[in-house]
């Protein structure tokens, strides 16, 4: 079973209305509350930044952090990540590390309050 519900085009429309965006060098992410009670993770890569192994291999990253990240994280939000230029050739470990940070920032952490 997945750790994760994936997102609907619409969903994506939704998340970036709110306009609640925090972005660094390597990635975008935009945080919505759902009212569901659990989470909901898009991905959004684009065709500039590379061949579909590349775009598809950022996918699986993402997946990874979100799935490391997902016990300390709050529950109940929309969360859309999208990819920069600069992705192209990170380690998961790099691209944790700017996932992270972007959760700190959007204060997912469940001790972030």
């Amino acid at each position: 079973m997945r750790d994760y519900v994936s997102l609907k085009n619409r969903d994506f429309s939704v998340c970036y209305k709110t306009h609640n965006s925090r972005a660094n060098s390597d990635i975008v992410m935009y945080i919505r509350f759902n009212n569901l009670g659990y989470n909901r993770l898009g991905i959004s890569v684009s065709k500039k930044i590379g061949n579909s192994v590349i775009r598809h291999r950022f996918s699986r990253l993402v997946r990874e952090c979100y799935r490391m990240n997902v016990d300390d994280m709050k529950q109940g939000f929309d969360i859309v990540v999208i990819a920069r230029p600069k992705v192209v050739g990170l380690k998961c470990q790099q691209l944790n590390k700017s996932f992270r940070h972007l959760l700190h920032i959007h204060h997912m952490f469940k001790d972030d309050d």
